[in-house]
């Protein structure tokens, strides 16, 4: 559970997941906060507010609500921990499944339920994203689509915050990455999963989910605009060679990007019916390589997040 503090409320014991600072000069972050010289580090920064996770140290009031795990030799063994991450993604999978379907059949959308689920998968991909990473690389033809969309949900969140976007933009993030792919269930199984190489007509079908997706959640008037932007825009390059619009970078915004490089990453690094999966550092530096494509400070960013979260 992360919580959002002024910074003159953190104390010795909390887990700080992020310092906000505009001058971005303390850029430290996920680690126990038990100095005097990161505390000081902290309160003498242009930051004014801390994100802190709760599960992993005390509140504002000293209390512990979850036990404090400083270093991955007091972590849980990894295998609890994969159990405990496929349990979560089962779940968010579940409510996922449900709300994209509700949508498809005309149902009305409980926006609540599904916030409240993409905050589960953001905790979880905070918490062990290692392990989430592992956990969703590994797809059954018929949860392809639902588990690609909790693991691009889990990577734009971490990324958003890594960028230090507020909370209420995280969180919508996390949403708009849950169902960014909601038009692929519009695509009938056999050229969505087909494990050859696509005919021309198959090809235009598939390049067409986005805006499908995108006239399906626009008929929900409660989905946030952003949301609506990341549906329709998450397969467009900086350099206007992407779909369906073709647009470039200058018409382009930040989170449209972002979900760009995490839906594009999230592809390379899984198994699908047609390709193996790659390496996550075989991935970063394909992207890193196409700067006309994607942002290439959000690639390193990614990259960063990726190598904080420590192997148990």
């Amino acid at each position: 559970m992360l919580m959002k503090i002024a910074k003159d409320r953190i104390r010795k014991g909390m887990f700080i997941e992020s310092v906000a600072c505009p001058s971005r000069e303390f850029a430290r972050r996920r680690f126990l906060l038990n100095s005097d010289r990161d505390m000081a580090a902290i309160l003498t920064s242009s930051a004014t507010d801390v994100s802190i996770n709760l599960r992993l140290g005390v509140d504002p009031d000293g209390r512990k609500v979850a036990a404090v795990k400083p270093a991955s030799s007091s972590l849980p063994p990894k295998d609890m921990r994969t159990r405990a991450a496929r349990g979560v993604i089962k779940q968010s999978a579940k409510v996922l499944r449900t709300s994209l379907g509700d949508i498809v059949s005309g149902r009305p959308l409980d926006m609540a339920h599904l916030s409240e689920a993409a905050d589960e998968n953001a905790e979880l991909w905070s918490d062990s994203t290692v392990i989430a990473l592992e956990v969703t690389r590994l797809k059954s033809k018929d949860e392809t689509t639902y588990v690609h969309s909790l693991a691009v949900s889990g990577l734009m969140t971490l990324l958003a915050r890594s960028l230090q976007m507020d909370d209420e933009t995280v969180r919508i993030l996390g949403v708009a990455g849950m169902l960014h792919d909601i038009g692929k269930l519009l695509i009938p199984n056999e050229i969505l999963n087909k494990p050859g190489h696509l005919t021309d007509r198959e090809r235009v079908v598939i390049r067409n989910h986005p805006e499908a997706g995108y006239q399906l959640l626009k008929t929900h008037p409660e989905i946030p605009q952003v949301v609506l932007d990341v549906c329709r825009l998450h397969h467009e390059v900086l350099d206007g060679s992407g779909y369906p619009l073709g647009l470039k970078q200058k018409d382009l915004s930040a989170p449209v990007q972002l979900s760009a490089v995490c839906d594009v990453f999230e592809a390379l690094t899984s198994v699908r019916p047609y390709k193996r999966p790659w390496t996550v550092s075989q991935a970063l530096d394909w992207m890193f390589a196409r700067p006309h494509h994607f942002d290439r400070k959000m690639v390193i960013r990614l990259g960063s997040v990726l190598s904080d979260e420590p192997i148990g």
